[in-house]
């Protein structure tokens, strides 16, 4: 099919008036001329390739990062956390389920695992800085496919940050036991009673559960080794 460029051209120069992207090059000859004008040019050249449709993704409001932990069989002598793994960070919806679905949900783990999503940049550890100063509220499961729902549930809400007190959550942990399986929500300040009851309240609301949940502090869980409970909702 024969295609016409219209160039401008100066003496010896000669500079297209658009660009066009083609998929074969051809190369376009004019005759020099002495003075300023148009020129209309008539070449073969090959059809445009087929644009392949992009897919814009969902962006999050922030990134996020998994992390797995496997206790069941711990090295002697190994310091706490030595077994804490880096699973997937992730920023967009799509790169979020496209982990999701091809990884274990938490009732098909092993004794003694944890499953975690963080905040990107804060390690699931109580001596992380935005851990150290924080605790968390726990819920207690023991049925296996209300633990993946609930799981799921707190994964939607903190990357739809449909927590109003978002910046103060770090993530949230799903803990496989032998006896009791638990869902723990990690937050900053646990000296603030009225920020940690309101995120006790909306996480119940979440996962849809009457039962009391209790808050335990990080600090009191380092120094005592206890579950001593500071708050219920």
């Amino acid at each position: 099919m024969p295609f016409f460029l219209q160039l401008s051209f100066s003496h010896q120069r000669i500079t297209p008036t658009v660009t066009q992207r083609l998929g074969k090059k051809r190369k376009l000859m004019a005759t020099d001329v002495g003075i300023e004008g148009t020129v209309r040019i008539e070449t073969e050249v090959a059809p445009l390739p087929a644009v392949s449709q992009v897919v814009a993704k969902h962006q999050l409001e922030r990134k996020w990062t998994f992390w797995y932990d496997n206790t069941s069989k711990p090295k002697q002598g190994a310091a706490w956390g030595s077994s804490l793994r880096k699973a997937y960070t992730f920023d967009t919806v799509e790169d979020f389920w496209s982990f999701y679905d091809q990884v274990l949900k938490p009732s098909k783990l092993p004794g003694n695992a944890d499953f975690h999503l963080f905040k990107a940049g804060v390690e699931p550890k109580w001596e992380d800085p935005e851990c150290a100063n924080g605790g968390k509220w726990t819920v207690t499961s023991n049925r296996k496919p209300d633990l993946d729902t609930m799981w799921l549930e707190t994964l939607m809400a903190l990357m739809g940050e449909q927590f109003d007190e978002a910046d103060e959550i770090c993530g949230v942990v799903a803990s496989v036991r032998q006896r009791q399986d638990k869902i723990s929500l990690w937050t900053k300040t646990a000296s603030n009673e009225a920020l940690q009851m309101s995120i006790g309240r909306k996480w119940k609301e979440i996962i849809d559960i009457t039962d009391k949940i209790t808050y335990t502090f990080h600090d009191d869980s380092r120094r005592e080794r206890s579950r001593k409970s500071r708050y219920d909702v």
